[in-house]
């Protein structure tokens, strides 16, 4: 069964084809997104922020996986890595684990053994911004649906302007923090048209009307500008 992660990029190092295709294979199965590079070298030119995990061989020709871990952690770079390789002495082990390894998998190995460690590691070490992975906003009755645009209240779906949307969602992901006119008209209104600062006040009564209680929220702090108070 596919993991949950929405499409997190992996990245493979590995001077053998047949394990790149076959870790490839695997792992987009998994519902991961998968680049891969035959060389150290490449990896280094390939790897970005959008890569939450390495899986490295350790002897490839050329600069070796441990050299390239190496590089990295010098260089501040912490992206996991699990490290993958046809020797298993405890000294190699300590190597790998000395530079920053995060695993250590021997060869031959199984497919199973690999995708359970890349999922244990994935979940200790990959945390999504908070604030992607919130899709509403919630203040008691009142939700805030982003995908959808929508704004509901007891679960009926309050009929806003898109400028009106852009309003209450700014004090709402803003909440007790004033916005002067100036403000909202700069962030809310995007597209180079010329409006009044009193336009701001005309919007914001329509909106507090629409929002019937929670209007009340919408609280004028006289000489500096709007705020959202769930206290008011």
């Amino acid at each position: 069964m596919a993991i949950k992660d929405d499409k997190l990029h992996l990245l493979i190092v590995d001077d053998e084809a047949d394990i790149r295709d076959i870790l490839q294979f695997n792992l987009e199965n998994e519902g991961y997104e998968v680049d891969m590079a035959e060389s150290a070298e490449q990896a280094l030119e390939t790897l970005s922020d959008k890569h939450k995990l390495i899986i490295l061989d350790v002897m490839m020709g050329g600069m070796s996986g441990f050299r390239m871990a190496e590089r990295l952690r010098k260089s501040g770079n912490d992206t996991p890595i699990i490290f993958i390789t046809a020797k298993d002495t405890e000294n190699d082990m300590l190597t790998g684990f000395s530079i920053g390894a995060d695993d250590y998998i021997s060869k031959p190995f199984s497919i199973k053994e690999v995708i359970a460690r890349v999922r244990s590691i994935v979940k200790r070490t990959y945390k999504p911004d908070a604030a992607a992975s919130n899709s509403t906003i919630e203040v008691n009755t009142l939700l805030v649906d982003l995908d959808k645009k929508e704004v509901l209240i007891d679960d009926n779906i309050i009929d806003l302007t898109k400028t009106e949307y852009g309003i209450l969602l700014l004090l709402l992901e803003n909440q007790n923090r004033i916005f002067s006119r100036e403000d909202i008209l700069n962030k809310v209104w995007t597209d180079g048209e010329i409006v009044l600062e009193r336009t701001v006040d005309v919007h914001i009564a329509r909106l507090r009307k629409k929002l019937g209680n929670y209007g009340d929220c919408i609280v004028n702090r006289t000489g500096y500008g709007y705020t959202f108070n769930q206290g008011k």
